[in-house]
């Protein structure tokens, strides 16, 4: 068995256990080839809005679960975030319980001393609620794209190729998506740069990210849905953005970054 890649910090989120779309396999993968002194679950780890619909949690779940509580046990500082899709976690904020400190947020201290704001970020949505992208991600169009790339990455497994986000790939085509996004992540770093911090990291909008905005570092962990990626620190207090979907297909021994994106 390889060791297991070691990091100070690992950040996840937008996991959506519960739904046939999350990668699980990829996300077990993930964890069972990290360690971390930290470990923070930044919102809709597991989706109740689908849950409440239709019960969809094969034994590969229950996988991921415990190995997230084994973190715990192992002595990881294990921090769960509810987001919007597990939102009625939030009536456990400031409860302990397994190992897990359930919060609305936290403040991330990195080994290099900056301070960074984290939370889910779906409380940014009333400043871009007026873009129509929104709207349609809720809608019955993503429900459509999500079906289309959960056939078509079928079909790749069955010809041997690797996952790929037909979903992701979709989305920036759309000028209105690309436009919700930039505006997200502004509206994001402005807030941590009000509140005194460093830098925020999110999730919320699917969209892998690590940028600097107006002096403000800005990271969106993405997701395990459309992409299958984390933010990790490292014991010096580096930050990278890794696609793991990517380093499955490409295998090295360092983490696959995400290239890092500029500000406009």
């Amino acid at each position: 068995m390889k060791r297991p890649m070691r990091c100070r910090s690992i950040f996840i989120s937008d996991v959506h256990l519960g739904t046939s779309d999350c990668q699980a396999e990829l996300l077990l993968d993930f964890l069972e080839s990290t360690s971390c002194e930290n470990l923070y679950l930044v919102g809709d780890i597991v989706d109740l809005y689908k849950l409440r619909n239709a019960i969809y949690w094969p034994r590969i779940k229950n996988e991921i679960a415990n190995s997230i509580l084994e973190k715990a046990r192992s002595g990881t500082r294990v921090i769960y975030i509810p987001g919007n899709h597990d939102e009625l976690l939030r009536d456990f904020v400031g409860s302990h319980w397994n190992g897990i400190d359930v919060k609305m947020q936290d403040i991330h201290t990195t080994a290099a001393g900056q301070r960074l704001l984290v939370l889910h970020g779906d409380v940014y949505d009333d400043a871009v609620r007026n873009m129509r992208w929104l709207e349609m991600l809720g809608g019955s169009l993503y429900e459509l794209i999500m079906i289309v790339s959960r056939i078509y990455n079928r079909m790749r497994k069955r010809l041997g190729y690797p996952y790929w986000s037909f979903a992701a790939f979709i989305k920036t085509r759309f000028k209105e998506a690309v436009r919700y996004i930039e505006r997200f992540e502004a509206t994001a770093a402005r807030d941590a740069a009000e509140r005194g911090y460093d830098g925020i990291v999110c999730g919320h909008i699917h969209s892998p990210s690590r940028r600097v905005i107006d002096g403000t570092l800005y990271l969106n962990t993405g997701d395990w849905v459309e992409h299958c990626t984390a933010l990790i620190e490292d014991e010096r207090g580096g930050l990278v953005l890794i696609d793991w979907a990517r380093r499955v297909r490409e295998p090295d021994p360092r983490p696959a970054a995400v290239p890092d994106r500029q500000a406009a």
